[in-house]
């Protein structure tokens, strides 16, 4: 009698989680038919994918294996593979070193800063990896090993990556602002700059470059300001265009009338060239003389010029742990740290530190996990390239993997918050799309893949309309 009633209550309590479930994927089903019949989503592509967190069950599946350009949702699968290749506690190492001898307070020959890739230098995200607190850094190590003096050349060593910054399939219009910075071997302040605008007093009048941060960029390289004056409040809708290694930056666009100056961000065309420059300055304006130039090994390489590599590292300073660094790569969408992740794979699992390379590795690693290489197309990191191509179902299985690792946590963390529900969001043009967890007012939880191409007009509606469906599993 006992067991009869025990089997009639797992029963009980199996019809009702079906019962549940039946009724989600209806309704589902019936949203993404009032979805598909929109006038703005007439010739677009809509693929979602939803399955029970706990169980693996399907509960909707609409154009799960269809190949999509995914935007920032890509950043999930190199998320998760940085964690599981890198590690959780993986932090990028900067050295110092030098070729030569030290004679007393004299360095007999080049002093070197060689850059394993780090995203982080430089950056304001971080105390510890600020402007101010880095060159401090290497100030101080300097003078712990009695450096006074460099006879020789100051040299950023920034070859760990091959000489190939951006990922082929980037577009012209990126490549220029500041979320179209590639990865380099050294990186410096997230490899962005501002420039401001004294703008004029009606609107289409011409603008006026004023300064540039860091300053060197406004001696160093030629603006072509096409950039007029916009009405008050219609926003920055200016872009820069430029490319590495390429000395003219070309404004274009609109910017709002202010009486204080509007700043756009850009990308910088040679970080390490940068930096080695800013160095160069900040050493002299704390008591070490350089004789020397100041130069990068890449800048010299596109140049067909000799090159150098350091003898001795006498130091070395440590990035944030990768756990950190993701925070950042998934809660604001810095690009950079996606494409520094790939190449970082690449080097550690290859010693090529390419994109090429990186991409080659974590297809082949998710493909050992039950993603078939086809369903997962990836030209960079970060999903800036309209030429990537995912599923829903690949972005699903990539964070259902996540659910069980170790770092979960780490991971869910960094993951923003919108409309209530932990998921990483993606926007190009012609492109939405969101990944992510959500628990219903049913107790169900389930994670999930939602993409759309080619929609029709405003990328705010389509936003609403997209959280709608998604609200369905909240009900």
């Amino acid at each position: 009698m006992y067991h009869r009633i025990v089997v009639l209550m797992i029963s009980f309590v199996l019809s009702v989680f079906n019962g549940f479930c039946q009724d989600i994927t209806g309704q589902l089903d019936i949203a993404i038919q009032k979805l598909s019949s929109d006038p703005q989503f007439k010739h677009a592509i809509i693929s979602l994918y939803v399955i029970n967190s706990n169980t693996g069950k399907v509960i909707f599946d609409k154009n799960g294996q269809l190949g999509l350009s995914p935007a920032s949702c890509q950043k999930v699968v190199t998320s998760v593979t940085a964690f599981e290749l890198l590690g959780n506690g993986f932090q990028y190492k900067t050295y110092i070193g030098y070729d030569g001898k030290i004679d007393k307070t004299n360095l007999k020959g080049k002093l070197f800063l060689t850059g394993r890739g780090d995203p982080t230098f430089g950056s304001d995200r971080w105390n510890s990896t600020s402007e101010a607190v880095v060159l401090k850094k290497i100030l101080n190590i300097l003078q712990k090993n009695k450096i006074q003096a460099v006879a020789g050349d100051l040299v950023c060593n920034d070859t760990q990556f091959t000489n190939e910054p951006l990922p082929n399939g980037w577009v012209w219009e990126d490549m220029g602002n500041y979320y179209g910075t590639g990865a380099w071997g050294f990186n410096w302040q997230e490899n962005k700059f501002d420039v401001t605008f004294k703008t004029g007093k009606i609107i289409n009048d011409i603008t006026e470059i004023i300064s540039t941060m860091p300053p060197s960029l406004l001696m160093d390289y030629t603006f072509a300001n096409f950039v007029r004056t916009g009405s008050k409040g219609s926003g920055d809708n200016a872009y820069l265009f430029s490319s590495p290694f390429h000395k003219n930056i070309i404004a274009r666009g609109t910017v709002p009338i202010s009486e204080k100056g509007f700043a756009i961000s850009g990308s910088m065309p040679d970080p390490p060239g940068i930096f080695i420059k800013r160095l160069n300055g900040y050493l002299k304006e704390n008591g070490i003389t350089v004789a020397g130039g100041a130069w990068s090994n890449s800048g010299r390489q596109v140049n067909n010029q000799t090159t150098g590599v350091p003898v001795v590292h006498v130091d070395s300073i440590l990035s944030p742990r990768l756990d950190s660094i993701n925070y950042w790569f998934l809660k604001k969408s810095v690009n950079l740290f996606g494409e520094a992740f790939v190449k970082t794979i690449a080097f550690q699992r290859s010693n090529i530190g390419s994109t090429d390379s990186g991409i080659a590795i974590i297809r082949d690693f998710w493909g050992k996990r039950g993603i078939e290489k086809s369903a997962l197309k990836m030209i960079d990191g970060s999903g800036l390239s309209p030429a990537n191509r995912v599923t829903t179902h690949s972005l699903v299985t990539v964070m259902q993997y996540a659910l069980g690792r170790s770092w979960f946590a780490a991971f869910y963390n960094a993951l923003p918050e919108m409309n209530g529900i932990k998921m990483k969001d993606g926007y190009i043009g012609g492109v939405r799309s969101y990944t992510g967890y959500l628990k219903g007012k049913n107790g169900i939880e389930y994670t999930f893949a939602f993409i759309v191409n080619n929609f029709d007009g405003n990328a705010g509606t389509v936003r609403e309309k997209m959280w709608k469906v998604l609200a369905v599993m909240d009900n």
